[in-house]
């Protein structure tokens, strides 16, 4: 009897470990992971200061600081998650001033699963709002 009941013992803790085996193999979620930090920032690489800033997470619903999560995502989904797609040809109706006082954006995080670290700076906020032409994952 006592040879059955260690048996039976042992085998109820092989499944139990099998099972919490496999349960720690299984995604916590169906969706990979979207979330982003983006930046603007005065200056240039080596001095710029940080002005403004907003969070986004994109799965499995549109939510953050930003001030239209729902906008940004849908922005960033048309542009499959390249950056460099939410730059546009500058608004050529638009005339801005031939100065330098650097602007920089930026996006860290992850998004759809895999990492992402861009940046782009453009030569004054003038360019930028005509670069990125009212697009709506820098409108913060």
């Amino acid at each position: 009897m006592r040879h059955r009941v260690a048996a039976v013992s042992a085998a109820a803790l092989l499944c139990l470990a099998g099972a919490a085996g496999l349960a720690e193999a299984q995604p916590a979620s169906l969706y990979a992971p979207s979330a982003m930090v983006f930046t603007v920032a005065q200056g240039d690489d080596a001095t710029a200061t940080v002005v403004r800033a907003s969070t986004l997470s994109c799965a499995p619903s549109a939510r953050g600081t930003h001030p239209d999560p729902k906008a940004a995502c849908a922005a960033l989904n048309a542009a499959g998650g390249t950056f460099d797609r939410l730059l546009a040809a500058p608004n050529p109706d638009r005339a801005c001033p031939m100065h330098y006082d650097p602007v920089t954006v930026t996006a860290d995080g992850v998004w759809q699963g895999g990492r992402v670290a861009w940046k782009h700076t453009f030569s004054n906020a003038c360019v930028m709002s005509a670069t990125l032409n009212g697009n709506s994952v820098f409108a913060f």
